[in-house]
């Protein structure tokens, strides 16, 4: 088995800790698949799916399992609003690397706002940065620019909702250099064929048929965003 030094080599469903199979979220195609299966990941991994297919669910649960904060943040963060997130960390066992560091980050579009709030209230030891005072892009593009440092677990939840077509190429610059020393890992869930882009990454395609591995140019997302900019009409004028 060759030796590798990200985080999380594997996904497995706690065997002391049974989900019932007809509870949400566990009768989702993909939570099926890695709750019988097992999920090996690589030191990139994308979750390519519509909405509802459990993309996010999964992504959510191995940032909660792994001790990163529900709605954004390090191992330490303690910010909260509503608890909305799914049972299913806590059936999940993460198989680590020997030896692989503990730190990471996780960040989600959609609760950014109020993080950013959290933040402000309990600055770092350096001061933080004014996020309230930036576009949502651009806070979301300098949070990740200061937090993503060295080695981690990099997790993030469509964070194309907050970012431009360039916003998603200066991400996926900050994603490549981090995977280029070879003890970081990116897990990502996304809708973005561009983001889906990121060079080394396994791609997942999640479905009602579960989890499928694909190569970027046979994904429908990709065949269904050439289709629509080669000619607009043909969608628009089902609409």
């Amino acid at each position: 088995m060759p030796l590798h030094t990200y985080p999380i080599r594997r996904l497995a469903e706690d065997p002391a800790n049974v989900l019932d199979r007809g509870r949400w979220p566990a009768a989702l195609p993909p939570v099926t698949q890695v709750l019988d299966e097992g999920l090996d990941l690589t030191a990139a991994t994308i979750l390519i799916g519509e909405n509802g297919s459990g993309k996010s669910t999964l992504v959510e649960a191995i940032a909660l399992a792994y001790g990163l904060s529900p709605e954004g943040g390090s191992t330490g963060a303690r910010h909260t609003t509503r608890s909305s997130e799914s049972v299913l960390a806590d059936h999940l066992q993460l198989v680590r690397n020997a030896g692989a560091t503990r730190r990471g980050y996780f960040l989600r579009a959609e609760t950014m706002h109020g993080f950013f709030t959290y933040l402000e209230m309990n600055p770092s030891t350096s001061g933080d940065i004014p996020f309230h005072d930036m576009s949502h892009g651009e806070s979301f593009l300098e949070l990740a620019l200061d937090r993503f440092k060295g080695h981690g677990l990099w997790v993030l939840d469509e964070p194309e909702s907050a970012l431009s077509f360039s916003g998603c190429l200066s991400l996926l610059s900050v994603l490549k250099d981090l995977l280029s020393h070879g003890d970081s890992q990116v897990i990502m869930s996304t809708h973005s064929p561009l983001l889906a882009a990121l060079p080394g990454a396994r791609i997942l395609e999640v479905g009602p048929w579960g989890l499928r591995a694909r190569d970027w140019e046979d994904l429908d997302l990709v065949a269904n965003w050439r289709s629509f900019l080669d000619a607009p009409q043909r969608y628009l004028r089902h609409i």
